[in-house]
């Protein structure tokens, strides 16, 4: 259970951190896309451990194989099944969990659920397995963007760093300019410096990332229980990390009164639009034309090098000391996979109203 996402097009994911691979397949993807898959090997890149000095430090090329469901580059309309072999495990490093139940991470509620886990990196609660999520988000995006429509993400906080800006005042294209993946590169610098920092003293930070889906039409999403936004929240929400989601306004809105958070419709040539856009393009859990954009914050890595209490299988309370390669911050591996979510919603949902119409 809980292994596929989407309702038209969908991603199913297996595979354990420290197992032989990681892979997915992909139902319900639209015949003859022709596929750029350099850019779905550099989505990849962009997620993949090792890549700088403030991220954990495993080696995995990350090599996408796809193995069915793409013919002469383009895709058949059939499943597309595919891997991604896993080169770098330390298993050896994960010896001291097997009957230690790590704060913060899956090991309890694992046990107690399945009455068995694998103590390796968490097995299936690792965060390796979003990897996979990209792979489908990166097609996902391929064919949103032959719409137009385009879906980018950035790292809008570390700690109590923060860019300070509307996404309106930022420069997205530069945001793959830094190791941190923030567009102000000012600010970038000081949020490596604290992820530096942090990381010397053993310890892990958490941060937030933006979002933003420009040029969705109106009219996509359902409403009541299966809302837009509702399934972008859920999307966010599955991903290793997050604790918190907030649209447009979000929480800023509990201190605006009505008369300064509603957003006026105006009319511009042949498109309705609005002054302001505090519903974050949603409204009534359907998109309402303007960009969509929303936060996602993730929490510290529980994994830290620092001594901890605990307890193990037989309640024993026990002393603990992380080992392993770890990030000390998560979020600017975690873009990508934010983008990948925010992709794979869209594209669902676009496909769910097509289906509408007849």
């Amino acid at each position: 259970m809980g292994n596929t996402f989407g309702s038209i097009f969908k991603l199913t994911s297996f595979g354990e951190s420290h197992g032989l691979s990681i892979g997915g397949v992909i139902d319900g993807c639209p015949a003859n896309i022709k596929l750029d898959f350099d850019l779905i090997q550099q989505e990849l890149t962009r997620r993949k451990p090792g890549q700088s000095a403030i991220v954990t430090q495993r080696k995995e090329a990350d090599v996408v194989e796809f193995q069915s469901g793409i013919f002469e580059g383009k895709t058949t309309g059939t499943p597309i099944g595919f891997i991604i072999k896993n080169k770098d495990q330390k298993s050896k490093d994960y010896s001291h969990n097997i009957d230690v139940f790590r704060p913060s991470h899956a090991d309890y509620t694992y046990q107690e659920k399945y009455g068995v886990r694998d103590y390796r990196g968490g097995g299936r609660s690792s965060a390796r397995e979003t990897a996979v999520r990209v792979v489908a988000g990166a097609i996902a995006k391929q064919i949103l963007s032959q719409k137009g429509i385009l879906v980018q993400a950035y790292v809008s906080q570390v700690g109590e760093i923060s860019v300070g800006k509307s996404y309106q005042d930022l420069d997205l294209s530069l945001t793959d300019d830094n190791i941190v993946r923030c567009p102000d590169q000012v600010v970038a610098l000081v949020m490596e410096s604290l992820i530096k920092s942090i990381k010397k003293n053993g310890d892990t930070i958490g941060g937030m990332i933006t979002c933003v889906v420009k040029n969705t039409p109106v009219g996509v999403g359902e409403p009541v229980f299966d809302r837009l936004n509702a399934e972008l929240a859920k999307a966010m929400f599955s991903i290793n990390a997050v604790k918190g989601f907030e649209l447009g306004s979000g929480f800023d809105c509990i201190e605006m009164k009505g008369s300064e958070h509603n957003d006026e419709f105006y009319v511009k040539g042949e498109q309705v639009k609005t002054k302001t856009n505090n519903s974050g393009g949603i409204q009534g859990g359907i998109s309402n034309g303007e960009d969509i954009y929303f936060n996602v914050a993730f929490k510290p890595v529980a994994t830290i090098i620092q001594k901890q209490n605990t307890i193990n299988s037989k309640c024993e309370t026990v002393e603990l000391l992380g080992k392993g390669r770890h990030d000390p911050c998560v979020v600017p591996r975690a873009v990508p996979i934010v983008e990948a979510m925010g992709a794979l919603v869209i594209l669902d949902y676009l496909m769910i109203q097509k289906s509408k119409v007849l």
